[in-house]
């Protein structure tokens, strides 16, 4: 998962007709319906009035803290046209298009199908893991301190939408660069890599580690997710640095599953990859 936000990430403001743009049009227009000036909302939510500009021109990107506030102030908590609810879809699908509908999916899924490359899947991050990685999004300026907390939130939050009675099928391949990277730290990342091991031992999940010695034989380069549907219908959802993609024609998507089908054959086994992960742990691989 690459996250998006209703701002864009070099901080300027979203071209007219796009998606955030329209996000944060939809403030104005709800303000001005009833009638406020910026000052007003502002008095109504607890912020400064040149906060609330920023936000409504796009050249600040409204938290989670401030959708919530909107939604006391326009009377659409809990409702389907709440600012809260539109904070969840465009921070994590204005960047990636097909991201929220795909959350929407995997949280229904039967079986779950991952592939990553250089970075632990989000479903298999520890907190801490994921908190290492927004907090360089902090130092680099992408997001804020909250931003990072909130992004955080949501990960634990999209983990937990799959504790169910009969919970799905997660198989996940990792490139070997996923467990040789270190991320946070040498604390951080061992405690991850027990967190994988762990992950390998329960009754519904499959760990395998795509090792550097497949060379030209891995099929992907990218992440990619395959979901299997209670109905046994089929969707792949794929991302570049920038752009994200769900598709459910078969005709795109049987290719897919046939490739990540070889990948696992040639992959090691379970038993091989957690000795792998043993063995980094340790420093001696």
């Amino acid at each position: 998962m690459r996250p998006g936000g209703w701002s864009r990430a070099d901080g300027a403001p979203w071209p007219p007709g796009s998606r955030s743009a329209g996000a944060t049009g939809r403030l104005r227009s709800a303000r001005e319906a009833r009638g406020w000036t910026q000052d007003e909302l502002a008095d109504r939510v607890g912020y400064s009035g040149r906060h609330v500009s920023a936000v409504e021109t796009g050249r600040k990107p409204p938290t989670l803290r401030f959708s919530r506030s909107l939604d006391l102030a326009f009377g659409l908590a809990g409702t389907a046209e709440s600012f809260d609810r539109a904070w969840g879809e465009l921070r994590n699908g204005s960047l990636l298009e097909g991201y929220p509908e795909y959350l929407r999916h995997e949280a229904r899924a039967a079986e779950i199908r991952l592939f990553e490359v250089g970075v632990i899947p989000g479903l298999l991050q520890t907190e801490e893991y994921a908190a290492a990685i927004e907090a360089s999004a902090v130092r680099r300026g992408m997001i804020t301190a909250e931003q990072a907390a909130e992004r955080v939130d949501f990960l634990a939050q999209q983990q937990a939408a799959l504790v169910r009675s009969v919970p799905p099928i997660v198989i996940a391949v990792l490139d070997e660069s996923c467990i040789r990277r270190a991320i946070g730290g040498s604390g951080v990342m061992d405690r991850q890599l027990a967190h994988l091991a762990d992950f390998a031992e329960q009754a519904n999940t499959v760990l395998q580690v795509a090792p550097y010695a497949m060379g030209e034989s891995r099929p992907f380069n990218h992440l990619l997710n395959l979901l299997t549907m209670p109905d046994r219908s089929v969707m792949s959802y794929a991302e570049s640095q920038t752009q994200g993609h769900l598709d459910r024609e078969m005709t795109s998507v049987l290719p897919l599953v046939r490739a990540y089908h070889l990948l696992q054959a040639e992959a090691l086994s379970q038993a091989a990859s957690v000795a792998m992960i043993d063995e980094v742990r340790k420093g001696t691989a």
